[in-house]
């Protein structure tokens, strides 16, 4: 009997660590695996209404496909270091099983669980799956990890890839009874310590397949309505981008009105599907590309989505090798950024109602959808920091809360590239123009009127020229729409001035 721990890998499918602690992998002998997943209190410290709703959820669906194979999931609450030794002894498994996190808390979580299992002699075991390349596999010729992504994709491209794990047979599993009877030894008072809200000691519990409501973990329902999850939901997904919109990724994927993106961030934060699954898949829809049906760019158009998949990657090594870029700039500036950092302009940028519509419109998407087109992530984030001149932390942090598909790297990297803090950031003195980009890349303003109500009825250019309207023209067209609530042109400047101050250069230069 093997226990195996489930953390950010919410599938069976081309699942490493499963496929081996089931016998599914290269030792048949191994298995049957009882799965489980930890509520840990240290974990749920750091999450959000949405992001457990979309964890539940993700859950429901693994618990429902292990009972498809005539399992079960162990759900279990408490501090994994007390909790994972418990079930290892109620099940007399012979080691603990997982997948290896790259964040620096999660290697915090990891270590104390080795600790806490070497003390009690059960074997524990963890594998490389979350990614195609491990963060430490691709590095500089002089040995270091790269901070560039385009030599990291030169490199990323000619590895070669695994083939998908296999999922575990329902003989590779441990059957119901055996669950039930050890998540009946788990219950108790965790002795670590840990005060839960209220001031009560923490208690540890565990059932079979019983998934407790956001309530019970001191969350609330969120308010935006919460995507699909599972690896049914996923590969539905997958399947349907590469049907079509793969091969115009490249043309296509900036114009949020148009459904041209994966929308697989979900799927891939919870590893609902498998990455090698995935990248399997977009081979099968290059050779497709390269094809006579297909028009000549095809090939390049899957391979941009592609490269989606090594961003992924890259950023994952960086905050592997920097965990420390969760708080502080990846690239620090002689003097230091004097953020403006405005309470007032920044709730407006929250609200989605700083009168500049694309804005807007994506943090509405934000608040509704718990998701926002990337393009538009690009746009609000440059307008939070260069036009908002606040620092990027706070948008991070309300991402944090606000998105479904948070991820700790991703998202991280994402902020500190429009910043112009981050490795392979943005230049500085590139400052986007919010106007030129909704006009640009939503030039019907199909997708600001789907999100901004108070402008619906009126003319594209109208709307695009919202920032050079009179005070009565915005009154007649729509008043109950906010005038912008900052001068772009003036505040692009203040941004130059701000940065080139924190470079130790003369503004006026």
């Amino acid at each position: 009997m093997e226990l195996f721990w489930h953390r950010r890998d919410l599938r069976a499918a081309d699942n490493v660590g499963l496929a081996a602690a089931s016998g599914a992998g290269d030792d048949p002998d191994r298995g049957p695996a009882a799965p489980v997943f930890v509520f840990d209190p240290s974990v749920l410290d750091h999450a959000s209404d949405v992001r457990l709703r979309r964890l539940l959820d993700g859950l429901a669906a693994l618990r429902d496909d292990y009972r498809a194979r005539g399992s079960d999931l162990l759900v279990a609450r408490g501090d994994p270091e007390t909790v994972l030794p418990r079930l290892a002894a109620a099940l007399d498994a012979e080691r603990v099983v997982w997948n290896r996190d790259y964040s620096g808390l999660a290697r915090e979580r990891d270590a104390g669980v080795r600790r806490a299992l070497d003390a009690v002699d059960v074997a524990r075991e963890a594998h490389h799956d979350a990614v195609l390349h491990d963060p430490d596999a691709i590095r500089t010729n002089a040995g270091d990890p790269y901070s560039v992504y385009s030599y990291y994709w030169k490199k990323w491209t000619d590895r070669a890839k695994e083939d998908p794990a296999p999922a575990p047979t329902e003989a590779g599993l441990a059957d119901t009874d055996r669950l039930a009877d050890a998540a009946d030894a788990v219950d108790g008072t965790d002795p670590s310590g840990a005060v839960a809200d209220g001031g009560e000691a923490a208690t540890l519990g565990a059932s079979v397949g019983d998934l407790p409501t956001p309530a019970d973990l001191g969350f609330a329902e969120p308010d935006a309505d919460v995507s699909p999850a599972g690896t049914e939901a996923a590969r539905e997904r997958l399947d349907d981008f590469l049907d079509e919109a793969v091969f115009a990724y490249e043309a296509e994927r900036d114009y949020p009105a148009r459904e041209a993106t994966s929308r697989l961030s979900a799927f891939f934060k919870y590893g609902e599907i498998g990455v090698r699954e995935a990248y399997a898949a977009t081979e099968v829809a290059m050779a497709e590309a390269e094809s006579d049906s297909r028009p000549e760019d095809a090939p390049e158009q899957v391979e941009e989505f592609q490269q989606q998949l090594a961003w992924r990657e890259f950023y994952t090594q960086v905050l592997f090798h920097n965990p420390e870029v969760v708080s502080e700039n990846y690239k620090e500036y002689e003097e230091g950024i004097d953020w403006r950092d405005d309470p007032e302009e920044i709730a407006a940028w929250k609200r989605g109602e700083t009168g500049y519509p694309i804005v807007d419109a994506g943090m509405r998407q934000l608040r509704e959808e718990a998701f926002m087109h990337n393009r538009v992530r690009m746009i609000v984030s440059s307008f939070l920091t260069k036009d908002l001149l606040a620092d990027w932390r706070h948008g991070y942090d309300h991402f944090r809360e606000r998105l479904a598909d948070h991820d700790t790297a991703n998202d991280n990297g994402g902020w500190q590239w429009a910043a112009s803090t981050g490795t392979d950031a943005q230049p500085y003195f590139r400052i986007f123009n919010p106007m030129t980009q909704g006009e640009r890349y939503d030039p019907d303003a199909e997708y600001i009127t789907e999100y901004v109500p108070e402008l619906r009825g009126l003319d594209a250019d109208l709307i695009h020229e919202w920032h050079e309207l009179s005070p009565t023209q915005r009154a007649n067209a729509a008043p109950e729409y906010p005038p912008p609530i900052v001068d772009h042109s003036e505040r692009r400047e203040e941004a130059l001035a701000m940065y080139k101050r924190a470079r130790g250069e003369d503004p006026e230069d």
